[in-house]
Order: C-alpha cells, then structure tokens, then sequence
C-alpha cells in the first residue's frame, strides 16, 4: 500500500513539475531583431547554423529542456551529443551558456547578432520577441 500511494505521489509531482515548465517561451533578439522561422532556429540550436551567437540556459534547467523537445524534438541527452559532434569536428562552438533571463536580455539587447530565450513573461521593451514556443 505505502509503495503504490508513493508511486503516486511521484506522478503527481511530476505532472506539476512538467506544467511548471509549460510556460511560453520567448525568443529573444535586441530591439531590431527581424521574425525567424523554426526551422532557421532548430539548425541554429542544433549546431546546423551559425547566422547568429545563439544563447542558452544552463543544462539542467527544466525551460532549457522544454525549448529544446518543443523546438528541436530532442531530449537533453540528444541535445549534449550533437553538440559535442559539433565542438569535436570543429565545426563550431556550443551556445553561449547563461544563468537566467535577465543575463539573456542583457546579451540580446547589446550584440544585434544574439539571440536566446527566456520566459515571455519575463520579456520587456529591451528585447523583441521573434519566435514563441508554446
């Protein structure tokens, strides 16, 4: 009985872990940032492209992981692998990783060739949104 009421509880917080990361995403260039496509970003956050300095969250952050199945259908451990093929081959340099929004916003706002993501509630006048991912 106690091992069946765990498993459930484990489900439960799980399933509330999950919608807490279900936030909108916001994709995230300084204030003339043009609208990009998803294929255009999935080639960017995929090591494919390297149009513009893409920025990411640090492994581990359930909205990194979030960004990453929604727009590429990868999970973390894909993700980890393609870009050590990427650094390895000397194709490119793996994104730059930052700590939280506001790190991201700031790096956005000054380079005109960043681009990055963070949560559209934490969006504000000094970047512009070009993509959203549910």
């Amino acid at each position: 009985m106690k091992k069946t009421l765990m498993q459930g509880l484990f489900a439960c917080g799980l399933l509330l872990g999950a919608s807490a990361v279900q936030a909108q995403l916001a994709v995230v260039m300084g204030p003339n940032g043009a609208p990009i496509s998803k294929d255009i970003l999935a080639n960017l956050y995929l090591g494919r492209s390297f149009e513009f300095k893409a920025i990411d969250l640090p492994e581990g952050s359930p909205m990194r992981d979030h960004f990453y199945k929604k727009l590429t259908d990868r999970d973390p451990a894909q993700v980890k692998a393609v870009w050590a093929r990427v650094v390895f081959t000397g194709k490119g340099q793996a994104p730059l990783m930052l700590p939280d929004a506001e790190s991201i916003k700031k790096a956005v706002a000054t380079d005109p060739k960043a681009i990055g993501y963070i949560d559209k509630s934490a969006v504000d006048s000094s970047v512009k949104v070009v993509f959203t991912i549910d």
